[in-house]
């Protein structure tokens, strides 16, 4: 049942910073900054929703010394296993009650990311059922995976998908393909993506997933038929 959606029949739902809090933007800080580097908004871009090797890559290109992008990778991935030994993994407020939501108006639904499906068995495989098409996509061989999602995986036009992401790079490439995005940028209070989103031209920014509701679905969907979505300005809705 479509519910009324003129365009809109799948939204993508990011894993990490989405579904699950934010355990990457502390940890990559830190291992920047521990290492004499200059933690900036260029560097985030560089790094986030980037392949994984690129990642890597650019960490190390980063800091003073010799680490290879591998060596700055797997380093990386240390600091971060010690890192949730404290600060652990966890469903965000509201996440399930969203995917529950948008299914309830008719979307259909899918989850995405950069690390492999055991990410998404380990933390949500309860919830699996709850989800479209394979349930997850690993997006790291062609990220950010907007078109791969919603024109291979799910056969869809740009307009019939949105997106929910934390990262502005993927807003980035939701524009330029004609694709909704509502930016939803982690709390931590050195990142740069909420000044980035808005540089990018977002306007649906939320600080909590309850704020994705019916209304706002509907109005993205009205924005997206209208062939509005990105052409309606650059002032945030409220």
């Amino acid at each position: 049942m479509s519910h009324g959606f003129e365009r809109l029949r799948l939204a993508a739902l990011n894993i990490d910073g989405v579904l699950l809090n934010d355990t990457f933007s502390p940890v990559i800080r830190q291992f920047i900054v521990g290492r004499g580097g200059q933690y900036t908004a260029e560097l985030e871009r560089a790094v986030f929703s980037q392949p994984q090797h690129i990642a890597g890559q650019n960490m190390a290109a980063a800091i003073p010394g010799d680490l290879t992008g591998p060596q700055a990778l797997a380093a990386y991935f240390e600091e971060r296993e010690a890192y949730v030994t404290q600060h652990p993994v966890v469903v965000m407020d509201g996440a399930i009650e969203l995917v529950e939501r948008l299914r309830a108006l008719g979307l259909r639904t899918v989850c995405y990311g950069g690390l492999p499906a055991a990410h998404f068995e380990r933390f949500l495989g309860e919830h699996a059922g709850l989800f479209d098409g394979p349930g997850y996509v690993c997006t790291n061989d062609f990220r950010p995976g907007i078109r791969e999602i919603t024109t291979e995986v799910f056969g869809l036009r740009y307009d019939e998908a949105v997106f929910v992401d934390d990262v502005a790079r993927v807003a980035e490439a939701a524009r330029e393909l004609g694709v909704a995005f509502i930016g939803h940028p982690t709390s931590y209070e050195h990142s740069h993506q909420p000044r980035l989103m808005r540089e990018a031209g977002v306007r649906y920014l939320v600080d909590s997933l309850d704020a994705i509701d019916e209304r706002m679905l509907r109005d993205v969907d009205a924005e997206v038929a209208r062939g509005e979505f990105w052409a309606a300005g650059f002032a945030p809705v409220k």
